[in-house]
This record gives C-alpha cells, sequence and structure tokens, in this order.
C-alpha cells in the first residue's frame, strides 16, 4: 500500500506522465492531509490540472493528522532537520506502515523503517 506525495500527484498531471497516471488509478493510493493542503492550495493550475486535481482528492483516501502521526513527526524533527510538511508526510507513512511514493528520495532516505520508492526509476529503498 502507499502514500503518495505531494510532488508526484503534481506531476500526474502532465500530459506526458500517463504512467503516474496509471499507478495512482491501480493502486488506488493513500495521501497525507498535508498532500491535500500543499495540492490544492498551489495557486497557479490551469482550469484543466486543477479539475483533475479536485476529481483525484475526491476518490483518494486522505489520512489525517493524528496525534500518532504528530509525535512521529516530532521525533523525525528532533533527530534530523526537515520541513514541517515532509516530517508530517514521512510520519504519516510510518504511523500507517506505507510505502512512500515521491521523487524526493534525499529528503527521505535517511528514515529507517520508511519504505520509499521513486516512480521515476526502478530501485526501491527500504
Amino acid at each position: 500500500m502507499m502514500l503518495i506525495d505531494s510532488n508526484i500527484i503534481i506531476y500526474a498531471t502532465h500530459p506526458d506522465h500517463e504512467n503516474l497516471r496509471r499507478l495512482i488509478e491501480e493502486e488506488a493510493p493513500f495521501v497525507s492531509a498535508v498532500s491535500y493542503v500543499e495540492v490544492l492550495g498551489f495557486h497557479k493550475f490551469s482550469e484543466p490540472e486543477r479539475h483533475y486535481l479536485e476529481i483525484f482528492f475526491e476518490n483518494a483516501r486522505v489520512l489525517p493528522l493524528s496525534q500518532q502521526v504528530l509525535d512521529q513527526a516530532v521525533v523525525l524533527r528532533q533527530y534530523r532537520k526537515m520541513t514541517l510538511g515532509d516530517s508530517l508526510v514521512a510520519g504519516t507513512a510510518i504511523t500507517h506502515n506505507l510505502t512512500l511514493i515521491t521523487r524526493n528520495i534525499e529528503d527521505f532516505q535517511w528514515i529507517e523503517g520508511l519504505a520509499i520508492l521513486n516512480p521515476f526509476k526502478t530501485s526501491e529503498k527500504h
């Protein structure tokens, strides 16, 4: 089971990333509440992109920021400097035992016990 990061959702709006849209459709991934805000809050989408994203989030399983997710994010930020958004996304993936699908592998590869996958590459790290 997968937690899809904001950057992958945004890439999927581009016509040349059919493979990402197929992955999303096949896997029916989970999404962090953080990605919901990050993606839909972005102000530079065209109308077709915004429409695609609204449909995506109507069908996505958005996971809330529970106390367990918040506690995990705190631990991660105490251990190493990282953005608030990344810590909450990683905390969500860890809490729900989901593989994080992201293009920003470098931001997360140091986190022990977090499975990550870059769909732009074929290798997976655990």
